[in-house]
């Protein structure tokens, strides 16, 4: 392993043929004390998000909001274009008839919500992503086929260049490797 300074360092990286290796190396760093783990496998691991830091998930919040605020954009569109924009009494009918607004006010509140939780996609996912540091790992397109990979970030608080590596080397990886920024 070469020294390099932290600063122009993603992290450590570790390559495990199987995803049993990858679980027990994520739930090692884990009682080691690293809290910036990232593990990258070709399908899904259970388990493995419990082990690995959990994110917070916001759509629980954004999903009764936008709710809300479509439902009200929706029925405030109609009632302001009956009463202001185009205010025809056809009929004898009320200018206001809040049952006939039901339909554009659901319609609404489910485009809001729809669009407020593709949103929320992109930026939890922080997408779009054309280059992450990771992809400088050798061999890492073997993530999306058949290998799984552990990371340590360099921004963990627990994180020193040669004790990441020797402690990610006493998992028996295929290999470590250090990921530049």
């Amino acid at each position: 392993m070469s020294s390099k300074q932290p600063n122009t360092l993603y992290g450590v990286a570790a390559e495990f043929e199987s995803a049993e290796q990858l679980l027990d190396a994520a739930r090692e760093a884990r009682r080691a004390g690293y809290r910036r783990v990232r593990a990258y496998s070709p399908y899904y691991i259970e388990g493995l998000a419990d082990v690995l830091e959990k994110r917070t998930n916001i759509s629980a919040w954004i999903v009764p909001v936008a709710l809300l605020v479509g439902a009200f954009s929706g029925y405030m569109l109609q009632y302001w274009t009956s009463t202001n924009v185009y205010e025809f009494n056809i009929g004898g009918r009320p200018v206001v008839s809040w049952p006939s607004f039901m339909i554009i006010t659901f319609e609404a509140a489910i485009l809001f919500t729809a669009l407020a939780l593709v949103g929320t996609m992109f930026a939890q996912n922080a997408l779009p992503l054309p280059y992450h540091p990771i992809f400088n790992t050798p061999n890492f397109g073997e993530a999306s086929r058949s290998r799984f990979f552990l990371c340590i970030e360099s921004i963990d608080p627990e994180f020193d260049l040669q004790d990441t590596a020797e402690f990610l080397a006493s998992l028996e990886p295929i290999n470590v490797s250090e990921v530049e920024s």
